[in-house]
């Protein structure tokens, strides 16, 4: 029996986790006790997967426990020890707004949870890779310095520019502003490092833009693509905050993102860190999604600006894939920003 932990087993992420490894033959151990609906309301809630994920699968296994609580995770890891080949650890406090309101249970979550964890692998399954989650926000606003311009629906930067292909590893992380969930992630992501090169566990940080798919429980301070779809269905207004709606992300589908979980883990490497997202292949300013969206069900979308931006956030923002696509030349995009938008809209209606 080899066993595979994913925490975060209900998330948009997870749960795309828990599809592919029980497929391959893994048995696989969820931890997820639901705490988005605790950050987002019921509109977060990802009980609704977690069911689904249990009728589905007789080797998939979910553990009520937050990842705060050490006594209940050193019984999972102690349970299954040695036959843990895996770890790919999701979960997460993912909300700036909320981060900034709540800085203690951002900072618990995000970053003791992961030394939590990073604690256990060393103890019980040193050998086992450990896949984290990062984000690019562990840049900060840095990114907002680049020399970018303005166009009609977008931010951008000049093609010559020494970013335009997009932001790679070797981008500062200091002297800037990162909000405070953006702290406590880079506090996870560097530690995670240590644990790689220090310890000499197998470690990878996926330093994420924007993820999305059809399990995603968009909510209104999280996981944009998915809550635009849920507005646009249901004809309620979306507010653009900051940036007159122009600012860019890359979007990567959940499956795109797992396909490079099961790459790493073919072929591990320590304290490693990759920039993982869209790329130049998947990436639109948030008017531009709007406008895509409303192409695609010919349903007008209410809009509201708000013109202050939230702290840290991004103007523009495209992930370098390049290292990345070295290391791993097997692994391939299947769905741009387009194909992302027309599953969601399928999967809601």
């Amino acid at each position: 029996m080899s066993v595979v932990i994913i925490t975060g087993s209900s998330g948009l992420i997870g749960s795309e986790g828990v599809n592919f490894f029980c497929k391959k033959g893994f048995d696989v151990v969820g931890i997820d006790n639901n705490l988005r609906k605790f950050f987002f309301g019921t509109d977060g809630s990802t009980i609704w997967l977690k069911n689904i994920l249990e009728k589905k699968y007789k080797n998939f296994k979910n553990f009520n426990i937050d990842i705060r609580n050490t006594n209940g995770l050193n019984k999972i890891f102690k349970k299954y020890k040695k036959k843990i080949s895996l770890i790919i650890h999701c979960a997460a406090q993912p909300s700036h707004d909320y981060g900034k309101k709540f800085p203690l249970v951002d900072f618990n979550v995000n970053a003791t949870g992961t030394l939590n964890l990073l604690e256990l692998t060393k103890k019980f399954c040193p050998e086992a890779p450990f896949i984290f989650m990062s984000t690019n926000k562990v840049y900060g606003d840095n990114p907002n310095k680049l020399k970018i311009f303005e166009k009609k629906t977008r931010w951008e930067l000049k093609s010559p520019d020494k970013y335009y292909k997009g932001i790679d590893e070797k981008f500062s992380i200091d002297n800037c502003t990162h909000s405070f969930f953006g702290v406590s992630k880079t506090y996870a992501d560097l530690i995670v490092q240590e644990y790689g090169k220090n310890v000499g566990l197998k470690t990878v940080n996926f330093r994420a833009g924007c993820i999305t798919g059809p399990n995603h429980s968009g909510a209104k301070l999280h996981g944009f693509l998915s809550y635009l779809v849920k507005l646009s269905l249901t004809k309620k207004k979306y507010s653009l905050i900051g940036y007159k709606g122009k600012q860019v992300r890359d979007n990567l589908h959940s499956e795109d993102l797992v396909n490079c979980f099961w790459e790493f883990y073919k072929k591990p490497r320590r304290g490693e860190v990759y920039n993982m997202g869209g790329g130049r292949f998947s990436n639109c300013s948030i008017i531009e999604a709007l406008d895509l969206l409303e192409s695609l069900t010919n349903i007008k979308i209410k809009r509201e600006i708000i013109k202050k931006p939230r702290v840290g956030d991004h103007i523009w923002y495209i992930s370098n894939l390049s290292k990345f696509k070295k290391h791993y030349p097997n692994w391939k995009q299947k769905y741009n920003t387009k194909k992302i938008i027309e599953e969601l809209i399928e999967y809601q209606k």
